[in-house]
């Protein structure tokens, strides 16, 4: 997206960088709200029918990230599961600013319907699934989706194709540490849920 959308690339499309990121922004979230949702309601299907789900949780949780980390490090040649699909970028010359960035924030804002890089997009579902409620499940789509749209801010300043070149190169330099910060929060979220199923 970063490549995609920026104030250059919507300037010489004729439309404003601020508008078509407001669109993308409120797309991911609804993308996110949508599939948490989902989710959030079949996790209020399975509480239903579990006697001791609040007390699972915690373990449940741990497993959840558990399995996040040892995706994204590949143990055993594990692999994160993906579609391989991308956003149609021919939408960039078709349609309006606020069509393409809700269209596209929309499906990223879903997680799971393009390209999956790292196993954090499956944990922020399974949590969706964890509270049990379609409210509880929104919450934490909504939020997914919200965190999901931010990294396009970081081409905001750019006016110019050096300046957009620029910010893929810090996006590539830094997509390793993102990885293994990715990584960490989900070794405190197993710590942290064996805690509370132990506790």
């Amino acid at each position: 997206m970063l490549a995609s959308i920026n104030p250059l690339g919507e300037r010489a499309r004729r439309t404003r960088w601020g508008r078509t990121m407001t669109w993308y922004l409120l797309g991911s979230m609804a993308g996110g709200i949508t599939i948490g949702a989902v989710a959030g309601a079949v996790g209020a299907e399975l509480r239903a029918g579990l006697a001791r789900w609040a007390a699972a949780l915690g373990g449940a949780a741990a497993a959840l990230a558990a399995a996040g980390v040892a995706l994204d490090l590949h143990v055993g040649g594990l692999t994160v599961p993906t579609v391989h699909r991308q956003v149609n970028e021919d939408w960039l010359t078709k349609y309006r600013g606020w069509v393409y960035g809700t269209g596209f924030g929309f499906q990223l804002g879903l997680g799971v319907v393009t390209v999956v890089t790292t196993a954090t997009v499956y944990v922020a579902l399974g949590l969706a699934v964890l509270t049990g409620s379609l409210v509880g499940g929104a919450v934490v789509g909504v939020i997914f989706g919200l965190v999901r749209a931010l990294p396009l801010l970081a081409v905001r300043g750019v006016v110019d194709p050096a300046g957009v070149r620029v910010v893929l190169r810090r996006a590539a330099a830094w997509s390793g540490r993102a990885r293994l910060l990715a990584v960490a929060c989900l070794v405190v979220m197993a710590v942290a849920g064996v805690l509370t199923a132990v506790v």
